[in-house]
């Protein structure tokens, strides 16, 4: 498994029936993601639970003293949503990205403990909510947003930020993409309905792409049966900057990018602490720019754009159970 990068989370990726999860070194998210624009709103998005938004039916809550080690998180078939030891910032990531978790470099503000405190979290939708055709069912999202709201007190709010992004573009003229990038064979929204309330699937063997989704970890990422869409999320991870499509490309793709990462892209500790399993990065391979351009055909060109971010205006810890 992988280590994520720029948000100490590792991997991508998305299990073919659409279950979110994580471990300490594996993020899995949906396919066909994408950090949207939002409204240049910034009224509360989240000061009280309306009486009509979506409500888990039972949900329980408790602190985890464990410390760092392994985590998991996901939204399971039954209506499921399960969390160990996870961090209140990255609940909030998950709930306001959908369905890519939003970026930490996009969520501001907080006091120090939505970060170092974990929980373990097990709530319950009514029924068996459904997924929809990118992931995850859409009201799941919402219920945890309620959650946040009702237990941790959360108030936020959204703004549109001018800041620094990167433009992904097909870097040739003639429109030809790189060697290790092509169009994918596997039809995901199929096997994600042929899957479903099955168990969820475990992470591919090691050296393998999953083959709908995206694991991206130091020095590599790769996808199967996932939009452009993603890979630019993916993207922003690695380089801690708003990543937008101007590709023009449309449909799934397979990718599989190997790159030397720079410092602020690896585990703290440097290699020495890489997890037990996970494959060192290249140490005299290409940077990540010559290596999209190389292996890929896609390039990143600096611009400036309007950025939707998440700022937290307030938050408490969680109320008792």
């Amino acid at each position: 498994m992988f280590r994520s990068i720029a948000q100490k989370t590792s991997r991508i990726a998305m299990t073919s029936n659409g279950c979110l999860m994580r471990n300490v070194f594996a993020f899995f998210a949906a396919v066909a993601g994408i950090i949207a624009l939002g409204s240049t709103s910034s009224s509360p998005i989240v000061a009280q639970t309306p009486p009509a938004s979506p409500q888990f039916e039972v949900a329980s809550i408790k602190p985890n003293k464990s410390g760092p080690g392994p985590q998991r998180i996901g939204f399971q078939p039954g209506g499921r949503f399960v969390a160990t030891n996870i961090p209140v910032r990255d609940l909030i990531s998950i709930a306001y990205g959908q369905p890519q978790p939003l970026p930490n470099f996009q969520i501001i503000g907080g006091p120090g403990w939505v970060t170092s405190d974990r929980f373990d979290i097990t709530a319950k939708a009514e029924g068996d909510p459904q997924p929809g055709p990118t992931g995850p069912p859409t009201q799941m999202f919402l219920m945890l947003r309620s959650l946040l709201a009702e237990r941790f007190k959360l108030v936020a709010h959204e703004e549109m930020r001018d800041q620094p992004i990167y433009a992904l573009k097909v870097d040739r003229a003639d429109g030809k993409l790189g060697p290790q990038f092509h169009a994918a064979e596997v039809d995901c929204a199929a096997l994600r309905g042929t899957n479903r309330g099955g168990p969820p699937p475990g992470p591919p063997p090691p050296g393998k792409a999953p083959v709908c989704g995206m694991m991206l970890g130091p020095g590599r990422l790769m996808s199967g049966g996932t939009p452009i869409e993603v890979l630019a999320n993916a993207l922003s991870r690695l380089v801690s900057r708003v990543v937008l499509d101007r590709t023009g490309l449309t449909g799934n793709y397979e990718a599989t990018l190997e790159f030397t990462p720079d410092q602020s892209q690896l585990p703290p500790g440097g290699l020495a602490n890489l997890p037990p399993g996970v494959p060192a990065p290249p140490v005299d391979g290409p940077s990540l720019f010559t290596a999209l351009k190389e292996q890929l055909g896609l390039k990143l060109d600096s611009d400036h754009a309007p950025v939707r971010v998440l700022v937290i205006d307030s938050i408490e810890q969680p109320t008792p159970d």
